[in-house]
């Protein structure tokens, strides 16, 4: 641990006294002289090249995108009913001749359909009587 902060603290000595060296040249009006091996483009240069490739490496990325989207869709789909229609199959299969067979329905369902008969016909009686 103190290994790691006396080196940070070297570092940072090392630069402070590479920054000023180079502040008390140019404050004494010596100019540096740079021998540049590699020519950047300038900023603006930088900016629309990196415009158009974040804008074409999104539009790919967009494209990619919503073609996984449909095509993992249709795979589900598909899938499903695959699935869906063998469950029928083995249902059939195992009922039978139970499935043949007609169930009763209950008396609470039979109430509330005779209810809903009731009211319907009540309503259809008001609605000639108003003539409506």
């Amino acid at each position: 641990m103190y290994f790691l902060l006396i080196l940070f603290f070297a570092s940072l000595l090392g630069i402070t006294f590479m920054i000023g060296r180079k502040l008390l040249m140019l404050q004494n009006g010596q100019i540096l002289h740079k021998e540049t091996f590699l020519k950047a483009p300038d900023l603006e240069e930088w900016k629309y090249v990196m415009i158009k490739n974040i804008k074409k490496y999104g539009y790919i990325s967009l494209v990619v995108t919503i073609r996984f989207y449909v095509r993992s869709s249709n795979l589900l789909n598909s899938k499903y009913k695959e699935i869906k229609l063998g469950l029928q199959e083995k249902l059939k299969r195992n009922r039978g001749d139970q499935s043949k067979e007609t169930k009763e329905v209950s008396k609470f369902l039979k109430m509330m359909s005779e209810y809903k008969h009731k009211i319907r016909k009540i309503k259809e009686k008001v609605k000639e009587e108003e003539n409506l």
